[in-house]
């Protein structure tokens, strides 16, 4: 059973300008990946590099968001030029995704203007759109795949959420052609916030909550059966401990799924490894059960790990534009 047959991908969760033109061409050529993801925190990374500092003279004056934007929109646009050829043999591949300014996540209609405005400044039919899974966010979810926008739907958590996605794609009455949407599900922070307790008292439990609860909400996507809505499993690096770099990505090889990584976790990839199934309901439905015997409260966390990672996109963009 080969990845392409069974529509497994693997995408760079990293852009910067240098890295485009060498190491990112390079991955695709020997088709480890076949996409790529950004957010807030990794332009902040990026632009912390020396590669910019020109083109950042040559944008005094402006505002800094505008700066922001010009930065930004250049390197999506060439990362979508980069990825066409992919997208063209197979639309369920060669994305790269851009994100609505993270303080805009409550605000329904100025998100949906700034999808659009963001989507047709870049003018490539391979860029994604990403947005929170929050209330105002199911609202523009539904809005930019009604209009053909493709869109990547963030900060998933909860099966809660995953099915109010769901729901916001679905009910999207397109006029355009066919668009794409993957639904993030965010994978090894459930990890980061619970395997200290599970460790001590359960070793046995230790490292494998994301990804339990990851197979919860692909089983659900899977199951409503649209081709064009694909589960992406994101937050795929291992930080500290002795797992391999490319756990995450080892154990949710699954079929019509994408896996985002780190560039440490896809140079440990092996892509020969065979496609999994994930674990059946009742194996899952055991294992939540046997954690929260141990006092743990998935809703709980989820809602920590979904206010956090809205704060985090939101601190790395303003720190971002004080740079400027």
């Amino acid at each position: 059973m080969s990845q392409q047959s069974h529509n497994f991908s693997l995408w760079c969760d990293f852009i910067q300008k240098e890295f485009l033109e060498n190491e990112f061409k390079s991955l695709l050529d020997s088709q480890i990946i076949k996409g790529a993801t950004s957010n807030p925190s990794i332009f902040a990374q990026a632009l912390k590099t020396p590669i910019y500092q020109q083109q950042i003279q040559s944008l005094k004056g402006q505002k800094a968001k505008e700066i922001y934007e010009h930065l930004a929109l250049c390197d999506i646009k060439r990362a979508a030029e980069i990825l066409l050829p992919l997208w063209e043999r197979n639309p369920d591949n060669g994305y790269i995704s851009i994100e609505i300014d993270p303080f805009l996540c409550d605000d329904a209609d100025k998100s949906i203007d700034e999808g659009i405005r963001l989507y047709q400044s870049i003018q490539k039919p391979n860029v994604m759109i990403k947005v929170p899974a929050t209330k105002a966010g199911y609202e523009v979810m539904n809005a930019l795949y009604a209009k053909g926008i493709n869109v990547n739907a963030t900060l998933i958590f909860t099966l809660e959420q995953t099915q109010k996605c769901l729901e916001a794609f679905l009910s999207a009455s397109k006029n355009h052609s066919q668009p794409r949407a993957v639904i993030s599900v965010f994978v090894s922070r459930f990890d980061r916030a619970v395997d200290s307790l599970l460790y001590a008292k359960a070793p046995h439990l230790g490292s494998k909550l994301g990804i339990i609860n990851a197979m919860e909400c692909y089983d659900a996507i899977e199951y409503q059966g649209d081709l064009t809505i694909r589960t992406l499993f994101a937050s795929t690096g291992v930080k500290g401990g002795d797992l391999k770099p490319s756990y995450y990505i080892d154990a949710l090889k699954f079929p019509h799924s994408v896996n985002t990584a780190p560039l440490d976790a896809i140079a440990a990839y092996q892509s020969e490894e065979a496609l999994k199934a994930p674990l059946d309901k009742k194996a899952q439905e055991d294992f939540f059960t046997e954690i929260e015997s141990f006092g743990i409260n998935r809703d709980s966390i989820a809602s920590t790990l979904l206010e956090e990672g809205l704060s985090a996109f939101k601190q790395s963009f303003e720190e971002l534009l004080k740079t400027f």
